[in-house]
């Protein structure tokens, strides 16, 4: 049962990373230049597509709606639904959800949807594709093969020490 619900808890967590990024480019997609490289950025600006307060406001929105749930409501998931207890059964299941969303953010989200539909195109920016340089890319999965595990440890240990 415990496998399943983290299953469908990492599919649910990906998403709402879709839906986050749905909503966001919903007005256009430069609504959700914050997530691309800055030379995308500021070719963005200098067509007067939108301005560099627009992209820093809409970076903390983006931010709050996909960081406050994959920060606090993983855990939450984890220890008050799945009812996990100690440092293991902690970190193996936020580790499984997140490594459920990685894999569905770098592959469906910036591979095939960013990368290969017509739909993260901006107009005007065509010659700075691909959007997400394999540079980018390699940090962004080294980032979260790491940086996931780590986050859970350190959530799963301090969580296990205050006795859950």
């Amino acid at each position: 049962m415990t496998i399943a619900m983290v299953i469908m808890e990492g599919i649910i967590m990906s998403f709402w990373l879709m839906l986050v990024c749905v909503v966001g480019i919903s007005n256009g997609v430069e609504g959700m230049v914050c997530l691309y490289e800055k030379d995308v950025q500021e070719r963005t600006v200098e067509l007067g597509l939108t301005t560099k307060e627009r992209i820093k406001r809409n970076h903390s929105i983006s931010a709050l709606f996909l960081f406050i749930p994959t920060l606090f409501g993983v855990p939450a998931a984890v220890y008050l639904i799945n009812g996990a207890h100690g440092f293991f059964e902690g970190f193996w299941q936020m580790t499984a959800i997140y490594m459920i969303m990685t894999l569905f953010d770098r592959i469906f989200i910036d591979i095939v949807w960013v990368g290969h539909t017509k739909a993260w195109i901006i107009p005007g920016t065509e010659d700075l594709r691909p959007y997400i340089p394999v540079k980018v890319q390699l940090g962004k999965w080294i980032g979260s093969l790491i940086g996931f595990p780590a986050f859970a440890a350190a959530v799963a240990g301090a969580l296990n020490y205050f006795g859950f």
